[in-house]
């Protein structure tokens, strides 16, 4: 009850405008949640980005990712680099990063500061931004974005959760009716008509059209789409890498992402996972840790080790990681995509609808 209080006074003094909040000089597309991570934000920031570079009117326009940098040990404003660190930058812009070289990525603490040095990057070695991506800025309302896109884990759904301490929400639910675009992400791919529409009526989205990917909510209609994630071929983690542990029968599943559940399942049909190490999100992985997956694999010497994209970023910065390790690592890169190609066309349509400044 008490943080309940706290996020309704919080909110209510930006909403008056009694704690001012600012706009960025270009448009803004906010990608969040209202959750404590799991909703798939990073692999849905990649879909924007590819849209955009197919997108007739933003294709060839400076795109720029700006995020926090979470548990990243730099500060201030920083100018992601793909031969960079996650120490310096944080997993997940460098995981961008490194997938998109071509757009400009940068974490900044204080998002309204990162925006104007996105717009004016005098001295940089970047463009200035013509949009701005928000990476898990749903929450930050010192800057008013220009679309808010709001994600819902399908398997986790905010109408089944609680409040920070005893859940998982760390914003009160009724704030998805701010949202612009709610994508319900991590759906399985035969997700019916029928269903979709139940779970906009839970999530309190009334009157949900498939046809026309639309709904009610308490604050008017809002756009309600459906994605899926797909995994990519696996990859090494380390140069030295030996694929043909692709290939191995068993496997040790190393993770520090909010929930493994879906890679846990999608390995399971290939692999015997002999043991799970599953640490908190963000987790900076030390020589302890290396030492509890080197016992498994002196009883198990064939066993593979696999991990996520985002986890690898943080394998590459361990120290002396030893060459019984970095030979047996892969990670499986991930993707998301909308159920139907009608929702792809809303979403496209979505992105072209947002002006130049």
């Amino acid at each position: 009850m008490l943080y309940r209080l706290i996020l309704k006074i919080r909110h209510k003094l930006y909403n008056k405008g009694i704690k001012k909040s600012y706009s960025a000089e270009v448009p803004t597309i906010c990608v969040g949640n209202i959750t404590v991570g799991g909703t798939g934000k990073t692999p849905h920031v990649e879909m924007i980005l590819r849209m955009l570079a197919e997108s007739p009117q933003w294709s060839g326009k400076h795109i720029a990712v700006l995020s926090r940098g979470y548990r990243r040990k730099s500060k201030g404003f920083q100018e992601v680099t793909a031969d960079g660190s996650a120490a310096l930058f944080g997993d997940e812009p460098l995981q961008i990063k490194k997938k998109f070289p071509s757009v400009t990525v940068a974490v900044c603490k204080d998002r309204v500061e990162g925006c104007r040095i996105l717009c004016h990057p005098e001295g940089r070695s970047f463009e200035p931004a013509d949009l701005i991506i928000l990476d898990d800025a749903f929450q930050y309302r010192r800057l008013k974005a220009t679309e808010n896109v709001v994600l819902v884990d399908y398997n986790h759904p905010v109408f089944e959760d609680k409040l920070l301490p005893f859940g998982r929400l760390r914003d009160l639910p009724s704030r998805i009716s701010e949202a612009d675009i709610i994508l319900v992400t991590k759906c399985p791919a035969e997700l019916d008509e029928w269903e979709k529409v139940k779970f906009c009526a839970l999530l309190g989205v009334d009157d949900y059209s498939p046809e026309k990917c639309t709904g009610n909510t308490a604050a008017g209609s809002r756009t309600v789409l459906f994605t899926a994630l797909d995994y990519c071929d696996k990859k090494m983690v380390f140069e030295t890498g030996d694929s043909h542990y692709f290939y191995s029968k068993k496997l040790v599943l190393v993770t520090a992402i909010a929930r493994d559940d879906a890679l846990r399942n999608y390995l399971s049909d290939t692999y015997r996972i002999l043991r799970r190490f599953n640490y908190p999100d963000h987790h900076y992985f030390r020589s302890s840790d290396v030492g509890d997956w080197m016992d498994v694999i002196k009883v198990e010497p064939t066993a593979a080790i696999g991990t996520t994209e985002k986890d690898a970023q943080r394998l590459l910065m361990v120290d002396r990681m030893p060459d019984t390790i970095k030979a047996r690592v892969f990670c499986v890169p991930i993707k998301t995509d909308f159920l139907t190609p009608e929702e792809n066309r809303v979403f496209a349509d979505f992105l072209e609808g947002i002006k130049l400044s």
